[in-house]
């Protein structure tokens, strides 16, 4: 049986085709699928099936994909569910919408079912119990992070943090992939100061550049930061 035969993912489109494909493809590696055709009938059936994971198309008729989503964050079911928006429009701003009303990730239209499965398989993972994290340390390609001693080894050379960069890095490291906002990575990092700007984030982004390479973090422009595995 497939390691994927016990989680279910919401396929929300409005298109017959679009979630034909998607629901085909996803079954075909083993996920239990559900589908809805706009946001109003999204909400209804995730709050029956509760999925791992909601795929929501952008623009659609009744509720669109923003406000279905910002609607389930609210729920305490769907805290931790994860919400992948799929769209063809490709504007900046509705990325950062998107991101605003809690989406893990974005994926544009047209659909290529390879890349789709593997983005979504890669994402069902930030929640797997991690096979790289022993006694407290992250091990991510040539990174080891060991939470307890605040070290960082980078190829087997030890790698100098200050608290806060280091602080940065194991929560971006945590879920590879998953974008943080600046408000998040603000209230998880500097949560008891008062006088941190976005700024602060920008100078200790660019440390971590600097001491771990340039790709170690990307930015998504207009929303925040995202750990590269």
């Amino acid at each position: 049986m497939s390691s994927t035969a016990k989680q279910k993912i919401l396929i929300v489109d409005d298109e017959p085709d679009i979630l034909e494909l998607i629901e085909y493809n996803l079954k075909k590696e083993g996920y239990q699928v559900f589908l809805a055709r706009n946001g109003q009938e999204a909400v209804a059936e995730a709050k029956k099936s509760l999925p791992d994971l909601i795929v929501l198309d952008i623009m659609m008729p009744k509720m669109d994909g923003i406000e279905a989503c910002r609607i389930m964050r609210t729920m305490p079911e769907f805290k931790n569910t994860f919400m992948v928006f799929l769209t063809a429009r490709s504007e900046e701003y509705s990325e950062i919408a998107g991101f605003n009303v809690g989406a893990d990730d974005y994926i544009a239209k047209p659909i290529k079912p390879r890349a789709l499965v593997s983005r979504i398989n890669a994402i069902l993972r930030r929640n797997a119990p991690a096979e790289d994290v022993i006694d407290n340390k992250l091990e991510i390609g040539d990174l080891v992070i060991d939470r307890e001693a605040y070290l960082v080894y980078k190829n087997g050379v030890k790698v100098v943090l200050a608290k806060k960069e280091f602080e940065l890095l194991y929560l971006l490291a945590s879920k590879p992939g998953k974008v943080y906002t600046r408000e998040v990575i603000l209230k998880n990092i500097w949560e008891d100061s008062v006088v941190v700007t976005n700024r602060t984030i920008d100078v200790h982004i660019r440390k971590l550049r600097e001491k771990l390479g340039d790709d170690c973090v990307a930015t998504v422009k207009g929303v925040g930061y995202k750990f590269e595995a």
